[in-house]
């Protein structure tokens, strides 16, 4: 798989459950995958942060991944969450995930145990080494207490030619004007917040993996690519059509927002979460009712 293959408008799949959380609805999990396709989202990630993939089982995270792959069947490239803070996890899991077909892992930045960036070099080093798969490196310091320093992403693409990009979700647009300065266009780096994509792509960034993609896809879509062809003007307008649908997608821990949206506007049977991730206040959810009614959105729940 080309650098270029995975970039544009890649939903991050939210995770349905049924019977109040206990397991997986793999019926809704489908609608969801043929909505998207259908709207034109050029991939899937499964298991990531907005797949609640810190609250799924080994067997289910592996389960999710296989069933994606194998429902897609081609239609889009699928990403799979593989990354942990245990790198034999990580090791185990991207190996599951290349085994089964997946295009590419989304492997996050060792979280918790607070690694040097050596070990964090070390970590990406040996699992790039080991597992023969694209790896897009999961930038995420809000979420794991550490960063990948520019200086170690250049190095690990240096050394690993299937680390092929990253996704960054910082505020900080210095560093991904040295991302591309330094590591060139080859090299695919993705938003990973959606109100930051516009801003990120100005600088050179290829797409976003988004939340607000379960909402409005086929707008978010055109808004990415219309930005890929240079066209910034329309880029602009839709990312202010589209700024407070962004923003009221991270009014609560994600994934608890676009979960209780998908829920409204009966794109799931359930707004299920596993505890510690609990419902919105009654406040929050009516004025996210609110938001998704202002766009026309036939609101059913």
């Amino acid at each position: 798989m080309g650098t270029k293959t995975i970039q544009g408008s890649v939903i991050a799949m939210i995770t349905p459950f049924k019977n109040n959380g206990r397991e997986v609805d793999y019926d809704s999990f489908k609608r969801l995958i043929d909505y998207q396709i259908e709207n034109g989202t050029d991939a899937i990630l499964v298991c990531g942060t907005t797949g609640e993939s810190p609250t799924l089982t080994y067997q289910e995270h592996e389960d999710v991944i296989k069933f994606a792959v194998e429902y897609v069947n081609g239609r889009v490239p699928v990403i799979a969450g593989t990354g942990a803070n245990s790198l034999h996890e990580a090791i185990e899991l991207t190996g599951f995930a290349k085994d089964v077909g997946a295009d590419a892992a989304l492997v996050v930045v060792p979280y918790y145990n607070k690694p040097s960036q050596e070990g964090i070099y070390r970590h990406f080093k040996t699992l790039a080494t080991e597992i023969d798969i694209p790896i897009i490196v999961y930038n995420i310091p809000g979420r794991t207490c550490r960063e990948i320093s520019v200086d170690t992403l250049e190095r690990l693409v240096n050394e690993c030619p299937n680390i092929i990009g990253s996704k960054e979700s910082v505020g900080d647009m210095d560093r991904i004007s040295e991302i591309r300065r330094r590591l060139g266009d080859n090299f695919t780096i993705l938003s990973g917040d959606d109100s930051l994509t516009l801003p990120m792509m100005s600088l050179g960034a290829n797409g976003v993996i988004s939340v607000a993609n379960h909402i409005l896809p086929k707008k978010v879509r055109d808004m990415v690519h219309s930005a890929l062809e240079g066209d910034f003007t329309t880029a602009r307008k839709l990312h202010y059509e589209l700024f407070p649908l962004f923003k009221a997608m991270f009014m609560d821990t994600n994934p608890i927002p676009v979960k209780t949206a998908a829920w409204m506007l009966g794109l799931i049977e359930e707004k299920s979460f596993r505890l510690p991730l609990c419902e919105m206040s009654p406040e929050k959810e009516e004025k996210l009712r609110e938001v998704l009614k202002s766009y026309g959105l036939n609101v059913v729940r």
